[in-house]
């Protein structure tokens, strides 16, 4: 008996939660503002970016200063820290500086987990996809002297020629003393 009344009770408040869009004069559908999507608050898509745009990024040889942290979104160590650079894109609005977050998670999760983390964090317009597995040896050797890829989270600087390298996890002090070592 119960077999034939859950599936009875499911169906009619399936039917009975259906909503009707009333009808015009004219015959067609009207639409109530809760049917009508807005996309103007849509986020933006996250940037997808190859080893070699990547590269490109890296090797900017100016006077902004370029803080990249490469994360992913299963990684605590990556995690903890990205509040430090939250302060920093804060304190820092307006001046030479770009702090962008670079996401190594498994391709599979780009259009689920990291979107969700990164506004969960409130990171989205400083984040960047990048596929760890397209990352071969040369990409590290080109672009890194200590950083192999083994390992993150992994956070580069550069300012014009000066770079600085950390693998492993900042504290907030930390951070603020690399990045006004090149403030300087």
């Amino acid at each position: 008996m119960k077999k034939i009344i859950l599936p009875m009770l499911f169906f009619v408040s399936l039917v009975s939660c259906k909503k009707e869009n009333p009808k015009t004069e004219d015959g067609n559908m009207t639409a109530d503002s809760a049917s009508v999507s807005e996309n103007s608050n849509a986020p933006a898509a996250l940037k997808m970016m190859t080893p070699q745009e990547t590269s490109a990024f890296l090797g900017k040889n100016n006077d902004t200063l370029y803080v990249t942290n490469f994360f992913a979104t299963w990684c605590g160590p990556c995690v903890k820290e990205i509040p430090h650079f939250k302060n920093k894109i804060q304190e820092l609005n307006g001046k030479p500086v770009k702090i962008t977050f670079i996401s190594l998670d498994n391709k599979e999760d780009w259009n689920t987990k990291v979107p969700q983390f990164v506004d969960e964090q409130g990171i989205r317009s400083n984040t960047v996809l990048l596929d760890g597995q397209a990352l071969g040896g040369d990409f590290f050797a080109g672009n890194f002297k200590q950083w192999d890829g083994s390992a993150i989270p992994f956070t580069y600087m550069r300012k014009g020629d000066k770079t600085d390298e950390t693998l492993g996890m900042m504290t907030e002090d930390v951070l603020n003393s690399k990045i006004n070592s090149f403030l300087k």
